[in-house]
Formats: structure tokens, sequence, C-alpha cells
């Protein structure tokens, strides 16, 4: 009766150790859910508060500081994003690209450019742009994801724009295109659509 007791509490033991196991999958899971959709927000973000942000102040400021030194490229990118807050589309493709005459190559500025590009209606430069962030970095994911969108939308390249998500899908499975849509359920509409 004693050995039975043992063995019953030793197969509990495992049981709770399979379910420890499964928890702590889950968990993980639920954190690399979070952390990827933390970290795939758009690069030009300016804090959620941007009701508070006087961007015609903040524009005074970065061209002042920009008076004093034109290869100030952190004063250029954050003109660029001020510019592209504010929806002046042809003077934040002109500063993102006095950004990167002083730093190329940065993907996150490239695919910035390549947004503002795309809302400029200059959807050939718009691609151009895409196609060096993914050349700066492979793995661009938000690179992949508008480049798609103005293959799709713009270009009206059905198949190029679906190869191009597939190839983000692959990347990153759990990619959100938007707080409701994940990134397979966008493909699975343009395909059956």
């Amino acid at each position: 009766m004693q050995e039975d007791k043992k063995q019953e509490q030793g197969h509990i033991t495992k049981q709770n150790a399979v379910m420890i196991g499964l928890i702590c999958l889950m968990v993980g899971f639920i954190i690399g859910v979070v952390y990827s959709s933390n970290k795939l927000k758009p690069t030009a973000v300016v804090p959620e508060n941007n009701q508070t942000i006087d961007y015609s102040q903040k524009e005074k400021e970065l061209k002042n500081a920009l008076s004093q030194n034109l290869k100030d490229a952190s004063a250029w990118v954050q003109l660029g994003h001020v510019y592209f807050e504010t929806d002046q589309y042809a003077k934040a493709i002109d500063a993102y690209k006095k950004f990167l005459s002083i730093e190329p190559g940065n993907a996150n500025v490239l695919t910035d450019l390549g947004v503002m590009y795309r809302y400029n209606r200059q959807h050939q430069d718009a691609i151009k742009s895409f196609d060096e962030a993914i050349s700066a970095d492979p793995k661009h994911e938000w690179a992949r994801f508008h480049k798609g969108g103005v293959l799709m939308n713009d270009l009206n390249q059905k198949r190029l724009a679906l190869t191009v998500w597939e190839e983000l899908f692959s990347i990153n499975p759990f990619f959100m295109s938007s707080k409701d849509q994940s990134l397979d359920q966008l493909i699975t509409h343009y395909k059956e659509h």
C-alpha cells in the first residue's frame, strides 16, 4: 500500500512536470509574441501622446541645430520624422536623403524614405528604397511589408506582392500587418480576391 502511494505520488509528480513544461512553453510563446509586436512598430513612430508634441517648435529647433552643423545626421533624421508625422512628404524625403548621405545604408531610414516616396506617389522610387533597405538588412520586416503594399495597391503587381509578403511570412510568421490582421490573413485575403 505504501509503495502504491509512492508510485502514485511519483506519477502525479510526472504529471505536474508535464503541466509545468506546457505552461512554460505557453508563457514563452506569449512573451515572444508580445516582444515581436513591440519590436515591429513602424520606424518613424513618435510617442503615442503625439497631441502634446509641438511639431512646428520641434522643426525650428532641428533647423537651428542644422544651421550650426549640416552634418548632424541625428537632426536630419528627426527632422524627417517631423515631416513624416505632419504629412510633408517632399520635405521628409529631402531630410531622409540628407541623413543617408551622411550615414548610408540605414535600413530603418531607407524604409521611412520609401514610405514617403509612396505617399508622394513616387512608386518606383519607393520600391528602390525598400530594396535598398532589404539589401542593407535582409530580414527587415517593415521594408518587405511596405514593398508588398506598393506592389499590390499602387503598381497592381499582385503576384510579386504576394511573393514579397510570403518571404516576409517565412522570416516572421507572427508579423501583424495591423492591430487586427495578421500577415497570413492578408495573404489569404488577396489570394482569394
